[in-house]
């Protein structure tokens, strides 16, 4: 397993510069480490999948070529891509993308020589459209229980479906670098919003965006994949905040409820910059 080997790998490592080195010396070569690390991440391949929180929908600016995937060059991975020139970038992640989506039609420029990978997925397996909509056309009870058979998705079925998808990356490019990025909390408590959903409705939601986050990244722990939390780096820019990173409803339609360009830049790209 990736885990067991990369724990075995660190272990030695930490335990050779224990031996070989003392108080301030060690700090240092930590340091160059980590540091090493990033240059060489920098330097790899990389190749960005998902769906539309990776492609950017709602940051704007979209590459013309990318039809309905909305790939945008406001998006975290080309943001990180520009900043830091790697040998090569692949940008496969695609708007509506579930995670069979991912495995038929992402996965062709993973391969051994990839060195890193960035990855959102889960929220349109488990119904994140159709949640929304439901609560926001239909009543509060409509609403929960939307979102509760969202829940017991999350937690019976796509705990697998996520297991598929992260076992071809690591089958694929087995020294990889890969970070998997959750999704924002939407709301604001008691925020700014004197209209729309309810407050039952919005911690509900809320609620159901910590449970995602929270298999997702369990999933990934069990790869030996980094995860990146998004929903403290959007703490303070949710809806209903004075400064939402976040599109509430709004047109085009597809917008709503994705990262703004700035939710882009200082949510999900810092974020992923820390895990990469």
């Amino acid at each position: 397993m990736r885990l067991t080997r990369f724990l075995s790998a660190a272990s030695a490592a930490l335990l050779t510069a224990a031996l070989a080195l003392t108080g301030g010396q060690v700090a240092q070569a930590a340091d160059a480490t980590a540091q090493d690390r990033a240059n060489t991440q920098a330097a790899s391949a990389y190749v960005a999948l998902g769906d539309s929180y990776s492609s950017g929908v709602g940051a704007g600016d979209y590459d013309a070529s990318s039809g309905d995937c909305k790939r945008s060059n406001r998006a975290y991975p080309k943001l990180w891509a520009n900043k830091n020139a790697p040998s090569s970038f692949n940008f496969t992640a695609c708007s509506g993308a579930r995670t069979g989506d991912v495995l038929a039609n992402q996965l062709g420029p993973v391969n051994s020589g990839t060195g890193l990978v960035s990855i959102t997925i889960g929220g349109n397996d488990a119904g994140f459209a159709d949640v929304m909509t439901t609560c926001v056309l239909q009543s509060e009870s409509a609403c929960v229980n939307r979102i509760n058979t969202a829940r017991a998705y999350v937690e019976s079925t796509l705990p697998g479906k996520l297991d598929q998808v992260y076992s071809a990356i690591d089958s694929r490019a087995p020294s990889a670098r890969v970070v998997v990025l959750g999704y924002p909390r939407f709301y604001q408590l008691n925020g700014s919003c004197v209209a729309g959903l309810t407050e039952k409705e919005r911690t509900a939601i809320n609620n159901a965006a910590d449970l995602l986050n929270t298999t997702i990244a369990k999933r990934a722990a069990d790869h030996g994949f980094a995860f990146g939390d998004i929903a403290s780096r959007f703490a303070g820019h949710e809806i209903c905040s004075s400064n939402s990173w976040l599109h509430s409803v709004t047109f085009p339609i597809g917008d709503s409820y994705h990262p703004t360009a700035a939710g882009q830049s200082g949510g999900y790209l810092p974020s992923f910059a820390a895990a990469a």
